[in-house]
């Protein structure tokens, strides 16, 4: 199973980035993809995710509105459009697979290596 988080980046507050997570080595069209991040000195938390079929996201309530998730089976890549960012939003963001849903962080097993998304004041 290999997940590989790309895209991150510094930008400037009420910029946008786009990342992307290939996956490979699993049934990817079968499975709830995930985006979490991870501030300094904070837990890891749950950003966005897509349920196997993409008829279902959920978005945490920081985020509502500025991101969107989407997933191509065709490419086994799920993505994570940001919109007006915030310096609140750096963090390195991960993307893992195999959660139930709704989305729950601790059943997802796999996880990517992460990308880091800096914003700046």
């Amino acid at each position: 199973v290999q997940l590989q988080a790309s895209g991150g980046g510094l930008v400037q507050a009420g910029g946008s980035l786009r990342l992307s997570c290939a996956t490979s080595g699993f049934a990817f069209a079968y499975s709830a993809i995930g985006w979490f991040r991870q501030a300094p000195g904070k837990e890891r938390e749950e950003v966005s995710c897509v349920s196997s079929s993409g008829t279902s996201t959920y978005y945490a309530d920081s985020v509502k509105g500025r991101f969107t998730i989407s997933r191509d089976n065709a490419k086994n890549t799920v993505y994570l459009q940001m919109n007006s960012l915030k310096p609140e939003d750096t963090a390195v963001y991960y993307c893992a697979a195999g959660g139930i849903w709704p989305p729950v962080l601790n059943t997802f097993l796999s996880w990517g290596q992460g990308t880091q998304v800096t914003v700046s004041s």
